[in-house]
């Protein structure tokens, strides 16, 4: 237990330390829709629909979201946040794909660090990285084991929710 909560708190540290302009960045463009007339949507895909579900259900909800469905009608007032385990997710890149070939900004958030390659990265307006490539804690059989993506971005909700909710209280 003790190995496993210096593994996460360093984890978040790191994740706050690499990724606090990006969050701030994150949070801007989506309080553009919520300023301006669209709409926050919020594209979990996998396990990060516990995002999705803390945005809506949670004790203080994200003012202005929407969950994201296949199909539904986007438009360039809307800000998109996609949230996917790995950068190479199929269906995140291929809405990450659409919006981008029709200008519409959006922020995603990944285990893969920018660069390299990084498709996801390089569409999307802003970019966090959890930097979860592998497992937190040795396994008995020498793998690597616990790899808490929904953790992570849970962390980072919270984290551009406060920044988010700052800036259009602000504007009220």
């Amino acid at each position: 237990m003790k190995m496993l909560t210096t593994q996460i708190s360093g984890l978040l540290q790191r994740i706050a330390g690499n990724g606090e302009e990006s969050i701030e960045e994150t949070a801007r463009l989506l309080a553009q829709a919520t300023i301006g007339e669209g709409r926050v949507i919020i594209a979990g895909f996998g396990e990060m629909e516990a995002v999705t579900a803390t945005a809506f259900h949670s004790i203080e909800p994200l003012s202005g979201a929407v969950r994201y469905e296949f199909g539904m009608d986007i438009t360039a007032a809307d800000r998109i946040w996609l949230l996917t385990r790995a950068a190479t997710d199929r269906p995140a890149l291929e809405l990450a794909q659409q919006l981008a070939g029709r200008f519409i900004p959006f922020a995603a958030l990944a285990a893969e660090k920018p660069g390299n390659g990084n498709e996801l990265e390089e569409l999307s307006y802003t970019y966090i990285s959890t930097g979860l490539t592998r497992g937190l804690l040795p396994g008995d059989d020498g793998e690597r084991i616990v790899q808490p993506h929904a953790l992570s971005a849970l962390f980072v909700y919270e984290a551009v929710k406060i920044a988010y909710d700052e800036m259009i209280l602000d504007k009220d």
